[in-house]
């Protein structure tokens, strides 16, 4: 049985991660924080994956920490290595992530980010664990209107969160070109993840005031917020709202756990992926979606663009597709009823449960 590292494993993607993994029968071991997650995650994954399966064998291990204490992310590792047993691979997603904040906080963001992922690698590689998937994002690219994102695509972040996504893919790669000790290495590129698993018991629920759309949507829904805020309805877009790439969380959860899965069964190699769905979709397309397949109304108004906003971020997925043999995304329809059957079972999100 395989021992898989998961840090930041109580945030929104990284919990559906750890299910995922749980689901196929990984041992998995969790590093957070808990800033900017609820430690009630843990016992929320447990749950899920028991209502899949009564008797499925739960191998979790959590450990409360940030991956800038060096000295805290090397006692792990001798943890585990006390048990007799060795990381196996590592899907890294512990990060600092909110853009808007990333701008009035870069120091922050520089510190966390990249420090956090240097001490991380370094001790993989104390630890002869050669197996990383770095959850980055389509902010390394540079903005192209009208155009699909290809992994071939200009980089060129124009937010602190970007660039330091992008320092984190130039590290790793610098580390494969230059290593003859066989990485296998990824960084996921993904695009917008909203959305919960269909149980309602795993679901985005962030400590602090929403940045992501998503959940200020279904705050507005539910009367937490009295209107949604649409950030320019001016920009070279058919409708005049930014268009996005939104994916199910559950189907970016799973591109990770099959990335690590192909990294570890293959020879030493480097890859960057775009995981999203191909499919741009509107700001207000996404509001008047979740208004029709939930049958509520979302009052909203029009505010000025955002520093750090783009216009159209649609991913080209033709590597992903080809690569992981996917063929299957779950629809924008889908994303809107599974967010909303979370936070209605959850309206004060882990802080209620």
């Amino acid at each position: 049985m395989k021992n898989i590292l998961v840090t930041g494993g109580a945030g929104f993607i990284g919990s559906h991660t750890c299910l995922n993994l749980l689901e196929r029968n990984f041992r998995v071991v969790i590093i957070d924080s808990f800033d900017n997650s609820s430690k009630k995650v843990i016992d929320k994954i447990k749950e899920t994956c028991k209502s899949i399966d009564k008797n499925h064998n739960l191998n979790l291990e959590v450990f409360i920490g940030n991956l800038c204490d060096r000295d805290f992310v090397t006692d792990v590792f001798k943890e585990i290595t006390k048990q007799n047993r060795q990381i196996d691979g590592v899907i890294h997603f512990a990060g600092f992530k909110a853009v808007a904040e990333s701008i009035i906080k870069p120091l922050s963001y520089w510190r966390n980010n990249v420090i956090g992922t240097l001490n991380l690698v370094e001790i993989m590689d104390d630890f002869n664990c050669k197996n990383l998937v770095f959850s980055s994002s389509a902010t390394v690219y540079q903005p192209m209107d009208n155009l699909k994102l290809k992994e071939i695509s200009k980089l060129g972040p124009i937010n602190p969160y970007g660039n330091t996504k992008y320092t984190i893919e130039i590290l790793l790669k610098d580390l494969f070109k230059s290593s003859v000790k066989n990485w296998k290495l990824a960084s996921l590129r993904y695009f917008n993840p909203i959305g919960a698993h269909s149980s309602g018991l795993l679901g985005e629920d962030p400590k602090d005031t929403p940045n992501n759309i998503f959940p200020l949507i279904a705050n507005t829904a539910l009367g937490i917020q009295k209107e949604l805020k649409i950030y320019g309805n001016d920009w070279p877009t058919p409708d005049g709202t930014p268009v996005r790439d939104y994916i199910h969380v559950m189907d970016l959860a799973l591109c990770h756990v099959k990335v690590l899965e192909l990294l570890m069964n293959s020879e030493s190699e480097y890859l960057n992926l775009n995981v999203g769905t191909g499919i741009g979709t509107s700001v207000l397309d996404l509001v008047k979606t979740f208004e029709r397949v939930n049958n509520v109304k979302i009052p909203f108004v029009f505010d000025k663009r955002r520093v750090g906003d783009a216009s159209y971020v649609v991913a080209d997925n033709s590597l992903l597709m080809s690569k992981m043999n996917i063929n299957y995304f779950r629809s924008i329809e889908d994303m809107c009823r599974d967010g909303w059957n979370w936070k209605k079972l959850n309206p004060k999100g882990y802080k209620e449960t």
